[in-house]
């Protein structure tokens, strides 16, 4: 379960920095009256996945078995 878990965490923080990446490109600002506006076209729901694989993947890890 050990192993398991620190794996999981690895993929996780891989998709997190993966996603999240794309994300912020595929993000934009402009500026509205002095007033910076951001419009997101990205698809957050890879990036909470890898949030909640990442999170169970460090629960399992410091689970004593």
């Amino acid at each position: 379960m050990k192993v398991i878990g620190i794996v999981l965490v690895i993929l996780g923080i891989i998709g997190i920095v993966v996603f999240g990446i794309q994300a912020i490109n595929d993000s934009e600002s402009f500026n509205l009256f002095g007033l910076d506006i951001a419009v997101s076209k990205a698809n957050w729901t890879p990036l909470i996945v890898s949030a909640i694989v990442t999170v169970v993947g460090a629960f399992m890890s410091t689970r004593k078995a």
